[in-house]
């Protein structure tokens, strides 16, 4: 009975470590792109200058809106 109890034991603690170890994971994650985002308005302006076009502030704001509509599904 003792090698099973160890046995079993083991089982729980990876179990548990491997669901702890995935959320908080999860958290930093999710943390770090909320404080760096992959693309900001200085990104797309550059973009737009890289293509020869000035950008208007209307442009920048759709663009945004569309990327952050499209990160949340």
């Amino acid at each position: 009975m003792n090698f099973w109890s160890s046995v079993g034991f083991t089982l729980v603690g990876a179990l548990i470590g491997g669901i702890l170890t995935f959320y908080f994971t999860r958290k930093k994650f999710e943390k770090e792109l909320k404080e760096n985002p992959p693309i900001n308005e200085k990104m797309i302006r550059a973009m737009f200058l890289q293509m020869g076009r000035k950008p208007s502030e209307a442009q920048i704001r759709q663009i945004m809106k569309s990327v952050n509509a499209n990160s949340k599904r």
